[in-house]
């Protein structure tokens, strides 16, 4: 019994907090059919309502049970207030008021003032609940009767029986044979019993000595049918219909006349009902629950109707966050892409390998010259540009697309310019007459003037040869020439040898800073939603712990409890440069081939991908709130002109008409590795010509990408 008061007792908490959470009004059904549950379950006592139209003869029928007249009856509709009746070791009433004022009298006269219908047939406002104790034995059982206003004659009335037939372990449903079943009798039979779980009903026919045995006989005839139409949940055994003819019943009553008393058919029914109610009390669940069960299952609906909006609205925006950041990580990845390749690329050109395999002959030669700073700046300084460039243009896409931190220049300053002194020059030696004293050009002067000057930069190209200069150490003494050359050379060494090392440092912590440029953070969550989510949270709660409670209670429901949705994270992402390779320098020379190699080009057409693939996504991101469109149909052309101009931008890329997008991009791309003008750098007719295709390849390209 505990346990049961226990689990009830959850019940009633899990049913208020949902009216809380759902903030049902006070006046709504619902709102009332919470309270007459919750009482319901609290009442320790089996509960009997007596249910029917006005003039029924409801309360007669309870006095004849009673032995007594106990409730006022009369020829009008008189019972103003549900009225229970609860065992008392004498014949008393009780009412309580509104404003807390008890009245508590002998017998039961007082019910006239307060329980009864005023002249203008309306119920007191002030009264909370009326209760008669009586000396019954079937009371002391703990059985209560409930003596409910009369229905279908006013609104205020029909309410208050609504609301408490739900509290009503047994109901009996009184009929009037006389006019059997009318269509509100068997409207309130569905909709206040029926669809609310209350099938633990017994019919009593009143008012049936007054038919002729004739009429009689068609009208139990007629009663059985509504009987077995209706399925009552009552202990095998046991009929849901009975006869009392209730006035002649309560006069046998008050006279002691027990074969009258039979014959009016109250003897067999209050037998079998203290049958019934012998075997239904010590079992409530069975009869309680399924009140529980439909008054939740529409509990269940409201929380869906708030819970099933918000759960859509919260994904859709969960859905729309995580599409744009997938976006914007492929776009991460891109841009990551393409800053790495251009970052590796000068990287790999400041190393001193590099530098001086490509640079240090024309450096020591512009040095010779006299000619260091203008080889500094329309040499070196313009391929450093590009190659710094190539790396600024990825973080100002980053920029561009995440709007996080603007990124800064990247700036590599040069070295001073290499000084050397000359060694004494000897007077009386012929130092054209070494070997490798051939001036590389005409009309080249140096510091030292006239042929001297000449053999120097011969000089510096005899000495950077590998296999003369491995010659040379074997030589017992170089020429002046030789010397001075070798001055040259070792100068603009240890220049590239700065310059290296500090464009390594500079570009290492460029890469560093560019973490706060290529990184991006999940658009917080707005204010709106956040609300909605934590008000999706405890309405999700709220009917998951009122599904729990049911099911402890034994009680089947139809719906599954709802899993917690993710909650929107503010993810960060960020590039993460890769530990520096350790690259060993050394002096070795190779001869540098002056055309571009093919896959430099090849290098050259991803990074353009990438670009164009950037700023599809950026499309992409812009029109994120918007409905997709799927295999969308290439737009027609017009005009004559413009089919004339696709056809020629077909033609060019050797493609068929109506050719998809990906064929149109494959053609394009093996037509650029093809004649991309890098190629035919030292043939100036073939780089002319390439040119002049790439025009076209890139006009018909954008034509043909715009179409589809």
């Amino acid at each position: 019994m505990q346990q049961q008061d226990k689990t009830y007792q959850d019940l009633i908490n899990s049913l208020q907090a949902a009216s809380a959470l759902l903030n049902l009004e006070s006046k709504s059904q619902i709102y009332q059919d919470i309270l007459a549950i919750n009482n319901y379950l609290t009442n320790p006592n089996f509960q009997i309502a007596v249910f029917g139209p006005f003039n029924h003869g409801k309360s007669t029928l309870l006095n004849a049970m009673l032995g007594n007249r106990t409730l006022p009856i009369d020829l009008i509709p008189t019972t103003g207030a549900a009225i229970t009746v609860k065992y008392g070791s004498e014949v008393r009433t009780r009412i309580m008021l509104v404003d807390s004022t008890e009245i508590d009298r002998s017998g039961t006269e007082i019910l006239q003032k307060f329980a009864v219908l005023d002249g203008n047939r309306q119920m007191r406002q002030d009264v909370t609940s009326v209760e008669v104790f009586c000396p019954h034995p079937f009371l002391e059982t703990g059985v209560e009767f409930v003596d409910l206003p009369g229905t279908n004659d006013r609104e205020e009335q029909d309410n208050l029986v609504r609301d408490r037939l739900l509290s009503a372990d047994l109901v009996i449903q009184l009929l009037d044979a006389r006019k059997l079943m009318t269509l509100g009798e068997r409207e309130n039979l569905r909709d206040w019993l029926l669809d609310r779980g209350i099938k633990t009903v017994i019919f009593v026919a009143n008012f049936l000595n007054l038919l002729e045995p004739e009429e009689q006989k068609q009208v139990q005839n007629r009663l059985l049918f509504v009987a077995e139409s209706f399925r009552a949940e009552l202990p095998s055994g046991f009929s849901n219909l009975y006869r009392v003819d209730a006035l002649p019943a309560l006069r046998a009553r008050l006279k002691g006349d027990v074969a009258e008393a039979n014959s009016s058919g109250l003897a067999a029914f209050e037998a079998a009902l203290q049958n019934i109610v012998g075997i239904l009390h010590p079992n409530r669940g069975s009869v309680r629950l399924p009140r529980v069960q439909a008054i939740a299952s529409q509990i269940q609906l409201l929380f869906k109707a708030k819970i099933d909006p918000l759960i859509s609205e919260i994904e859709s925006f969960n859905d729309k966050q995580k599409a744009k950041i997938e976006i914007k990580q492929k776009a991460a990845n891109l841009i990551t892409k393409g800053f790495v390749a251009s970052v590796e690329e000068l990287r790999n050109w400041l190393t001193l390998t590099n530098l001086l395999t490509k640079y240090q002959t024309d450096a020591a030669v512009a040095l010779a010259e006299n000619n260091f700073r203008s080889w500094q700046v329309n040499t070196l300084k313009k391929d450093l540009i590009d190659l710094q460039q190539a790396i600024v243009k990825w973080l100002y896409q980053a920029y561009e697309f995440f709007q996080e931190e603007q990124p800064e220049d990247l700036l590599i300053p040069f070295p001073s310019e290499p000084q050397i002194t000359l060694p004494p020059q000897p007077s009386n030696t012929d130092s054209l007459s070494e070997t490798g004293s051939i001036a590389v050009g005409s009309g080249i002067g140096w510091l030292l003037g006239g042929p001297v000057g000449a053999a120097v930069v011969g000089s510096i190209s005899y000495l950077l040869n590998k296999n003369i200069q491995e010659q040379d150490e074997k030589s017992a003494k170089a020429s002046y020439h030789q010397q001075v050359a070798a001055l040259c050379i070792a100068a603009t060494e240890n220049y590239l040898d700065r310059f290296s090392s500090q464009g390594l440092s500079i570009l290492a912590e460029y890469e560093q800073k560019a973490k706060n440029v290529i990184r991006f953070q999940a658009t917080k969550e707005p204010l709106e939603i956040a609300n909605k989510y934590e008000d999706l949270q405890r309405l999700q709660n709220g009917f998951n712990q009122l599904l729990q409670k049911l099911k402890e209670a034994g009680i089947n429901s139809q719906y599954q409890p709802y899993q917690e949705i993710a909650k929107h994270q503010n993810t960060t992402w960020q590039y993460s440069p890769q530990p520096e390779k350790t690259t060993v320098n050394n002096t070795k020379k190779t001869v540098e081939s002056p055309s571009p190699k093919p896959e430099e080009v090849e290098a050259k057409f991803r990074a353009w991908e990438l670009d164009e693939e950037i700023a599809r996504m950026k499309a992409q991101m812009h029109n994120s709130g918007k409905k997709q469109q799927t295999n969308q149909a290439p737009k027609q052309p017009k005009t004559q002109a413009e089919k004339d101009q696709l056809t020629r931008a077909y033609s060019i890329l050797g493609l068929q008409p109506n050719a998809s997008l990906a064929e149109v991009k494959q053609a394009y791309r093996t037509l650029v590795k093809k004649w991309h003008p890098d190629l035919f750098v030292n043939q100036p007719q073939m780089q002319k010509q390439a040119q002049e295709k790439m025009h076209q390849f890139n006009e018909a390209y954008t034509i043909l990408s715009t179409q589809n």
